[in-house]
């Protein structure tokens, strides 16, 4: 029970890879036609082809990946982020197949997965939450007018299976609503197969900040403190750090503690992220979302934590991970991390795809981490 078939690419895969060499665990890639000479294919012990280069023939392929995590002999399957990582279908179909998933419960993914079933959750546990309102499926949208009113504007139009930024959209004077609430619908049908939406007050002036969860699917689980990544673009975070600057410590506390709540109450098992939108103002804060994944801002907590978050995932997916208090848990020094994103200034920063011909990183250091998979 030592092999582990790494369902993905790219930076995340090499960073999984790293956590298998100290484990001494052996550890399968996968890759497309266009990355069989990619830096995570050479680092793998084993490594195997899954499709063209198109992700959609390859890496979401499950079945494909599957297959090749049977035909490997693994043993665990470990999902990174991004692809399969939140599918919940993904999951069952590894865990029916015998093999062990390396994360959270199909039912915790399909649960934090539905945003307004999400936030019911979150309620039950405890959690604040924004004023918000019940779903709305498609082409039922007759009372949305009055259940905008009752929310309160501006408000956020968001797609019930949304989430990294996708599916949301800024509703400021009653008279856009329908338009929008629309819109939203037919993208979400598009890109999630599920066009429901729900309605949600927007905080103008506001920060992002979420909590570092570990749960042992026992009904006990753990926070890693906080990551504040408010810097973002288009819903899309560009700096994360920890400690969340100018965050009061009463309310850095109580936001923690929910997290860990959360977690326990839905026996969490695995490493996940609570968010929540914090009112600069005021400093109340609510739940936003959950993703039950590995993040890619996980280093910074790495950083200030002394952990290891994908060993502790691997560990507890082996069954041998040795219990951890919350109070073993400690934060020193303050960590940040810069995305490096392809993109073109000229043109609104819009995405810049195409050869990497120059490209030159800095050394490691004891407090330099660089993860990336070129």
């Amino acid at each position: 029970m030592n092999k582990v078939l790494i369902a993905n690419r790219g930076e995340i895969a090499c960073r999984i890879i790293k956590s298998c060499r100290k484990l001494g665990l052996t550890s399968v890639a996968v890759y497309s036609e266009a990355d069989a000479e990619a830096l995570h294919v050479k680092l793998a012990d084993e490594a195997y082809p899954v499709g063209p280069a198109s992700a959609k023939e390859s890496y979401l392929v499950a079945d494909k990946v599957l297959k090749v995590a049977l035909d490997s002999g693994a043993h665990f399957v470990h999902p990174g982020y991004g692809f399969l990582s939140e599918s919940s279908r993904f999951a069952r179909a590894v865990e029916d197949a015998g093999l062990t998933w390396v994360g959270p419960s199909p039912k915790s993914i399909d649960d934090m997965g539905d945003k307004e079933r999400a936030r019911e959750i979150a309620k039950a546990a405890g959690v604040p939450i924004l004023p918000g309102s019940p779903r709305f499926d498609v082409g039922e949208l007759s009372n949305i007018e009055l259940a905008g009113e009752a929310v309160g504007y501006p408000l956020l139009v968001k797609a019930s299976a949304g989430g990294g930024g996708i599916g949301m959209r800024l509703v400021e004077r009653p008279e856009q609503l329908l338009e929008i609430a629309q819109a939203t619908q037919s993208m979400a049908e598009k890109a999630f197969g599920d066009g429901t939406i729900f309605l949600e007050r927007f905080i103008a002036n506001a920060r992002h900040v979420e909590v570092q969860v570990f749960g042992f699917g026992n009904g006990e689980a753990i926070h890693l403190y906080e990551r504040d990544c408010s810097l973002q673009r288009r819903y899309q975070k560009v700096i994360e750090e920890s400690t969340a600057p100018g965050l009061p410590e009463a309310v850095r506390e109580r936001m923690v503690s929910v997290a860990a709540s959360l977690c326990q109450h839905q026996k969490y098992s695995g490493a996940g992220t609570v968010e929540f939108v914090v009112d600069a103002d005021t400093f109340d804060f609510f739940f936003l979302e959950m993703n039950t994944r590995i993040q890619v801002e996980h280093p910074v907590t790495e950083m200030c934590t002394g952990t290891d978050l994908v060993a502790m995932q691997l560990k507890l997916a082996q069954q041998d991970l040795e219990p951890i208090k919350q109070e073993s848990i400690t934060h020193q020094g303050h960590a940040i991390e810069c995305r490096i994103y392809a993109e073109n200034p000229d043109k609104n920063f819009m995405p810049s795809p195409g050869p990497l011909k120059r490209f030159k990183l800095p050394d490691e250091t004891h407090d330099t981490r660089i993860d990336c998979g070129f």
